[in-house]
């Protein structure tokens, strides 16, 4: 395996809402919460008569408790450094399986209120 490889994610963005804390049918509890990130200046070409997105939004999920306490204490607005990885997660949903991109934090901190 090349030991160059690596899954590190760093965003800076804005919380876009509270965070929600999560039950899962196995008993462990995890934190969600979405991170709105600027996109910068594009260098695509603009399509005649559609808009080219200038944010992305981000899921990100928190699985360590200190994070989740970090996380009770954020407002909507509120710049956020998160650090981590990104995941692909598998689950069903209505008899099919589906799968989505998170962002695993292992660490995170306010840089900034809400204005």
């Amino acid at each position: 395996m090349d030991s160059t490889a690596r899954n590190e994610v760093l965003l800076v963005g804005r919380l876009s809402q509270p965070a929600q804390a999560v039950d899962l049918p196995s008993g462990d509890q995890l934190t969600s919460f979405r991170v709105v990130v600027d996109r910068g200046p594009s260098k695509r070409p603009v399509p005649d008569g559609r808009r080219v997105p200038t944010v992305d939004t981000l899921e990100c999920v928190a699985w360590q408790p200190h994070v989740q306490k970090a996380a009770q204490g954020w407002e909507p607005g509120d710049v956020l450094e998160v650090h981590g990885a990104a995941r692909r997660r598998f689950y069903r949903a209505g008899g099919s399986v589906q799968s989505r991109f998170e962002i695993e934090v292992s660490k995170v901190k306010r840089v900034a209120k809400a204005a």
